[in-house]
This record gives structure tokens, C-alpha cells and sequence, in this order.
């Protein structure tokens, strides 16, 4: 049987964490910055963590399970 493909796209977005979460970066960073105020590009900076409801899509995309 062949072995199964991690998806490029989710590989680099997303880190597992040591105790088994996923880290995610927060959208909304890249462009179009000037009428967004400084307390939110801030706030946008820090990582976040997957939602537990999409866990299951991004570990089958991570071949993790």
C-alpha cells in the first residue's frame, strides 16, 4: 500500500505542540494593514490553538491520525 501524502498547505501553517495540540497563526496579517488599528495587529501577531472541532480535518491533513 502507498504511503499516504501530507498536504503541503497544512504543513506549513500548522505546528503540533508538545503535549498534542495544534498551533495555528491568526488570519488577516498579510496586507491591507493601514485602516486596521495597532491594538489589533497586535492582538493578530500571537499564535492561537485549533478549535477541538477542527482537530480531526487538520491531523487527516497532517496525517497525524
Amino acid at each position: 500500500m502507498p504511503k499516504m501524502k501530507t498536504n503541503s498547505g497544512a504543513k506549513k501553517r500548522f505546528a503540533l505542540t508538545g503535549t498534542g495540540k495544534i498551533k495555528r497563526k491568526h488570519a488577516f496579517k498579510s496586507h491591507i494593514l493601514t485602516k486596521k488599528t495597532t491594538k489589533q495587529k497586535r492582538n493578530l501577531t500571537h499564535t492561537a490553538l485549533v478549535h477541538k472541532t477542527d482537530m480531526n480535518n487538520v491531523k487527516a491533513m497532517l496525517c497525524l491520525r
